[in-house]
């Protein structure tokens, strides 16, 4: 059985690589949702890949725009801004898709391939 790698996604081992600040698109499962109190709104999400984990954060206004995905995904595809503090890596993100359909691919390799709009969450 292979991961199945989504188009364009960097693996989370080589996020230290990539400059702080710069658009990266990420892809995972997602392991863990948080909505602290103490944070004016913001959500933070954890995915991993065959790699390593995530962080990503999802600001209030972003979060009412992919709701769904972020609520109901359970492997997303997200692009947004490295944002490096200390050795911590967060994606700021810009984009929140759901790819939980190339979920299947892990179960039953011979399915077709998915539609076109299946990796866009639509």
């Amino acid at each position: 059985m292979t991961w199945p790698r989504p188009p364009s996604a960097t693996p989370a081992r080589l996020l230290r690589e990539v400059p702080n600040g710069a658009r990266v698109t990420v892809a995972g499962l997602v392991i863990l949702r948080q909505r602290p109190g103490t944070a004016k709104g913001v959500i933070f999400v954890t995915l991993e890949d065959e790699t390593g984990v995530i962080n990503i954060v999802v600001w209030r206004t972003l979060y009412e725009r992919f709701r769904r995905a972020v609520i109901a995904g359970r492997m997303l595809r997200v692009t947004g801004r490295i944002q490096r503090e200390n050795d911590v890596t967060h994606i700021v993100s810009e984009h929140i898709e759901d790819i939980s359909p190339l979920l299947d691919r892990l179960l039953d390799p011979d399915l077709p391939p998915l539609p076109d709009r299946a990796h866009r969450g639509g």
